[in-house]
Order: structure tokens, then C-alpha cells, then sequence
């Protein structure tokens, strides 16, 4: 039986997007896929690759939602902890994991096997493995928290891995009025249908000429109901006020 509401954060993980050399590409696609398969993300954080922030991240996330999408620190050099400080935050051991050895042996050749590499092959003692056609070096999952490279085509194709594993919830969906007015103008009605609807998420969006109201909500009943009664109120603020609904 479909949940009705799912729930997921999202710890990004690294100094170089933090400084901003590095561009992320994955919470966009994260995004996008989660709410396509029902499941609500309704957190992100970014830490820098330092032990003790990647552990509180995720201690402060883990038990509040129903799964934790980490990115970045998996790989062989000196500054991917990111493994090692996910076992700490479990209280599990690191360890050789056999399958991820024998995976990374097959792709390099076990001339090419050095101990850079064979850190790729290191993770919680708990965990399951994630696929990683890509570059052969697996994610992990431990718990309810999916542990991913950072670079997004590799990031993309352990997400693959990890859907598989994990319960969808109700889509939501959203339904959109453009409105020839202000924010100002009807910010004090939108507040208030709101707080008579808070199974609606309900936002105001500006542009040129005009503001766009965009509501979502998993109750589909609720969801029509707020915005029939939000186009009558626009309609006793000034009439043909609404330029479309979709």
C-alpha cells in the first residue's frame, strides 16, 4: 500500500562547493526524481569535508526522515572521509568490504590494485552495496541513509541502484494561477486560505507583470477546492485579474 507522505533529506558533502568551484548538478535531478516517484524532499544541507560536521549532518537528519541521500567523499584520496565518518555516525566499524574489493579488482586488474583505490572498497560493516556501472567503485546504503558519489553521472546511476530499494509515497501534484496583480495585493488572502488549507503548500512567485500562485498538495480533493476558492477571492479583489490556470 502507497504511503501517503514520504519524506527525504539531502547532505551534499565537500569543500569545493562550498567555495564554490564546483557547480552542483545533483539536487535538481535528486529533486526531480523524488517528487516524480511521491517522495517529499524537504531538507538539504551542504558541510564541508570535515569529520565531525558530516556526522552531526547526518545525526540530525537521519531520524527525522523516512531516507538521507548523501553526496561526494567516496573516492581514493585524502579528503573522501566520507565513509569513515558515516560509520561513526552509526556507531559501526569500516571495514574491507570483499564484494567491493573483488568489483574494483575486475575493472582495474589486479596489477592496476593500489592502496588508493582499495579505500574505495571500505565501508560500514552494516551496509549494502550500491551498483556503479560507471566507474565500478560502489555507493552503500546503511539504514535509511543511500551514500553516493559526488560527480552526477556516477551520482545519477547509483540513484538508480538506490530507487529500487525505496517506498513511494502519494504524488503531489500542483496547479498554477497567473495573476495580474501584486504580491502585495494579495498576500494577506493567500495567508489566510493558507491557514485554512495546511495540506496545501501555497507560494507566491513574481514576475514581469504580474505574480504566480502555485499550489501543491498530495490531497487532490483539498488541493481543487483551495484553488477554486483562491480564483473566486481574486475574482472580489478585481475582476479578469487571472491571466491563466493550469
Amino acid at each position: 500500500m502507497t504511503k501517503t507522505t514520504v519524506t527525504a533529506a539531502f547532505v551534499m558533502i565537500g569543500d569545493e562547493i562550498l567555495s564554490g568551484r564546483t557547480t552542483d548538478k545533483n539536487l535538481n535531478f535528486l529533486a526531480t526524481n523524488l517528487t516524480e516517484m511521491g517522495i517529499n524532499l524537504k531538507e538539504v544541507r551542504v558541510v564541508p569535508d570535515v569529520e565531525s560536521e558530516i556526522i552531526a549532518a547526518v545525526n540530525a537528519v537521519k531520524n527525522k526522515f523516512d531516507y538521507i541521500f548523501t553526496s561526494g567523499g567516496i573516492g581514493p584520496t585524502h579528503d573522501d572521509i566520507t565513509s569513515l565518518s558515516i560509520a561513526k555516525a552509526f556507531g559501526d566499524e569500516l571495514v574491507q568490504n570483499q564484494e567491493a574489493t573483488e568489483i574494483l579488482i575486475k575493472y582495474y586488474g589486479i596489477e592496476n590494485i593500489n592502496e588508493a583505490r582499495l579505500k574505495m572498497a571500505f565501508v560500514p560493516k552494516t551496509a549494502k552495496l550500491l551498483d556503479n556501472p560507471v566507474s565500478s567503485a560502489p555507493g552503500f546504503r546503511i539504514a535509511n541513509v543511500f551514500v553516493m558519489a559526488g560527480v552526477p553521472k556516477i551520482f545519477q546511476a547509483m540513484f538508480e541502484a538506490a530507487k529500487k530499494e525505496l517506498e513511494v509515497g502519494k504524488k503531489v501534484k500542483s496547479k498554477e494561477i497567473r495573476i495580474s496583480l501584486t504580491e502585495s495585493i494579495i498576500a494577506k488572502d493567500l495567508e489566510d486560505l493558507q491557514n485554512q488549507y495546511p495540506e496545501v503548500s501555497m507560494g507566491s512567485y513574481p514576475f514581469d507583470g504580474g505574480t504566480s500562485l502555485v499550489f501543491r498538495s498530495n490531497d487532490y480533493e483539498i488541493l481543487e477546492k483551495s484553488v477554486k476558492e483562491m480564483a473566486e477571492l481574486l475574482e472580489r479583489i478585481k475582476s479578469a485579474s487571472i491571466i491563466s490556470v493550469s
